[in-house]
């Protein structure tokens, strides 16, 4: 194969992006992807209908070491860009809640899109083909494909993604290439991710899977208010995702259960009206009824109503309000949406994502210390990373 203008390794979304975008400048764009079929993370995204960006999506929705870092790329290439993209390709999609845009009909959808417009800028797709060997060559670079052959490059974009979901053939190549070449790594880890209990709180938790109720995860500063799932393994749900990527083993979380609702002004109305009822039977009006009886149990509110003092059902309306739990660990890289950490954003451009000290060298998307927030907030980074790395690689 002749030299190419650029070479992009992996085509998820930010590599495609970037594909696209180089294209169009008349760059000659080779896209290299190890495993048989691009673009596999958006196909099972949003069960399988993509939650393709976020209506609010901010750098204050990332976590990285440089909160600042992916302010650039974000306002050069914004959420209403690609909803505009998405539009152009006469794509139908909805707002299913707290700003997430999902495909109405296929993930699919959006991957064929992406498709064409890379065939229509001229790229070119090489499947089931990794990279053995990298090597800085002049300016350039000169990479050793598996097939054996030599692809010579000036411009070479890694967007290889992060360690998450490694039965989709993630791997740490991206970090691998940033040592190599002298870019430091902030420590990685799961992101939104299912967390996970010492066996005496599963065993509690055992008779509640598949319980879900609404409430807010919260870990320091940091509160999610949705969903919550109980497990076999833990807690799972989007609240608890969201604040997985906040918890660091041996800390505790906190969970408020319904804060929608006033317990200890409800448990006393209900204590007036019938006091010879069970406390778990009034409390399981306003939450699947396994949980409610838990709850009980776990703070040690015995009897009926009429037996609680309000200060009773004050401190036991206070625990629902700030449960405390220490979670052991996470269910891992095996079921985590993201990688937290990445490669360190102190020796990248924030503007081109370009190595600062490794002129044509970028690195975009998932390998990046920058991770969202579930909730469109990461698919947004690898367009918007993507993006503007395709205008100068």
């Amino acid at each position: 194969m002749p030299a190419r203008d650029v070479v992009i390794i992996g085509a998820g979304a930010a590599g495609l992006m970037c594909a696209i975008e180089a294209g169009k400048r008349g760059r000659s764009v080779t896209l290299i992807e190890h495993s048989k079929a691009p673009a596999e993370k958006i196909r099972i995204s949003g069960g399988g209908r993509c939650n393709f960006t976020n209506l609010h999506a901010t750098a204050e929705n990332f976590l990285s070491q440089n909160r600042h870092f992916a302010k650039s790329a974000l306002k050069r290439y914004t959420q209403w860009d690609f909803i505009d993209w998405v539009n152009s390709h006469n794509i139908a999609w909805h707002e299913k809640t707290l700003g997430q845009l999902f495909c109405d009909h296929s993930a699919k959808d959006i991957i064929a899109a992406l498709l064409k417009d890379l065939r229509q800028s001229g790229g070119d797709l090489r499947l089931s083909t990794s990279v053995t060997t990298v090597e800085r060559k002049g300016e350039g670079f000169s990479l050793i494909l598996s097939d054996g052959s030599k692809l010579d490059t000036s411009s070479l974009v890694i967007a290889s993604g992060g360690k998450s979901i490694p039965k989709m053939g993630a791997t740490g190549f991206g970090y691998e290439i940033a040592r190599q070449f002298g870019l430091d790594r902030v420590e990685t880890r799961p992101g939104l991710v299912p967390l996970t209990f010492d066996p005496d709180t599963l065993t509690r938790f055992k008779p509640l899977a598949g319980v879900a109720v609404d409430g807010v995860a919260c870990h320091g500063k940091a509160r999610f208010e949705e969903a919550m799932l109980f497990t076999h393994r833990g807690l799972s749900g989007p609240a608890i995702l969201q604040i997985s990527s906040y918890w660091r083993e041996g800390d505790e979380i906190r969970l408020h259960i319904r804060p929608d609702l006033d317990f200890f002004a409800l448990l006393r109305a209900a204590r007036q009206e019938n006091g010879r009822q069970a406390v778990q039977t009034a409390l399981a009006e306003h939450m699947p009824k396994r949980l409610a009886q838990m709850l009980v149990e776990e703070t040690g509110i015995a009897g009926n109503l009429a037996d609680q003092s309000d200060k009773k059902l004050r401190a036991f309306a206070d625990r629902l309000a700030a449960w405390p739990l220490t979670p052991t660990g996470s269910e891992g890289y095996r079921t985590a949406e993201v990688t937290l950490g990445g490669v360190d954003t102190s020796g990248l451009d924030s503007r081109t994502l370009q190595a600062r000290k490794v002129p044509g060298l970028f690195f975009i998307g998932e390998v990046v210390d920058v991770t969202g927030w579930l909730g469109g907030y990461n698919f947004q980074w690898a367009w918007s990373s993507g993006w503007s790395a395709g205008q100068v690689a």
